[in-house]
């Protein structure tokens, strides 16, 4: 399966193959945490749980916290 990952902080997109089915999956394969940002495909923000299908473009934006 080819995804298409798209790093908000590192401004980057990178064409990935990807072997499994969850979000936690691919986050586990490009070494992001899950707490670190939000996964979002077609506007919609995705759990960590969700699957992926081929073809999928995948958001990683920042979580930014503060007071």
């Amino acid at each position: 399966m080819n995804i298409t990952v798209i790093h908000e902080r590192k401004r980057a997109t990178e064409h990935l193959s990807f072997a499994g089915k969850s979000v936690f999956d691919l986050l586990q394969q490009i070494n992001v945490s899950p707490e670190a940002v939000i996964v979002v495909r077609n506007n919609d923000v995705l759990t960590e749980n969700e699957i992926l299908n081929d073809n999928d473009e995948i958001q990683l934006l920042s979580v930014i916290s503060g007071g």
